[in-house]
Order: structure tokens, then sequence, then C-alpha cells
């Protein structure tokens, strides 16, 4: 029903900033439920950690790993991930998704993303120490 296409990864050195953009083309809805994950080599998709999440009523919710350090931001065609301090620990590939007609429920922040069932082909984001 519709294509997610990520842009802004790439390599930062450690405390340094990235801005992500995921464009979504296709038919969408003003009712939404939008997020990022992340995915480390070796992990299977099951095992994708959130990153954060926000719907069309403006709620945001964030992964402890990354809260403070993140802000997310979206439109119905678009969803915005910024990151600020990074660490080594944060590379991976970053994927973004999105659900319309519905808005996020309160745990899909600590899931693997299995509600969601379209996704972008990701982008990397890679820190060096």
């Amino acid at each position: 029903q519709w294509h997610l296409e990520e842009f802004g990864g790439g390599s930062v050195e450690a405390g340094g900033s990235l801005a992500l953009s995921c464009r979504i083309t296709g038919r969408t809805y003003p009712t939404y439920c939008m997020g990022w994950f992340r995915q480390t080599p070796g992990k299977e998709r099951k095992e994708r950690e959130p990153v954060a999440l926000i719907d069309s009523e403006g709620k945001t919710r964030y992964a402890d790993s990354m809260k403070g350090r993140v802000g997310i931001s979206a439109t119905r065609d678009n969803v915005y991930l910024q990151m600020v301090s990074l660490k080594p620990e944060d590379t991976a590939m970053y994927i973004c998704t999105a659900e319309y007609l519905r808005l996020c429920s309160p745990d899909e922040i600590f899931g693997n993303g299995a509600g969601f069932v379209t996704w972008g082909q990701g982008t990397q984001v890679s820190v060096s120490s």
C-alpha cells in the first residue's frame, strides 16, 4: 500500500549528531503510528530494537536506550529522527515504519515492531569512538 525510504544515515564520531528522514509514498491517511527501530548486524528482524514512536495525536515515546538524545517528529507522509550525543553502541541500521488508520499503543515502544507490516530498507548509522 505504501513505500518507505530512509535518508540521512552516515558516519560520525562519538558525541556527534545525525538527522534521519523517511519519506512515505502511496495512499496515506491522517491517522497514523510511525516510528524508528534499529537492527545491528547478526541480529534477526525479531530482534529489532525500538528507538522512537509518534502518532498523529502527537504522542511520542522513546526507548530508554536513547531517551534524552533523540527526537521524533512526523507528518502523514514523512517521519524524522534527530539524534544527538551519539555513542558507538548506537551503531546500527535504522529502519522506519508506518501504520495508518491507528494510533500507537503504549507497549509498542518496548517491542520489536511486530505490529508493523510495512518497513523501509533502512539507513546505516555508524558511530566511531
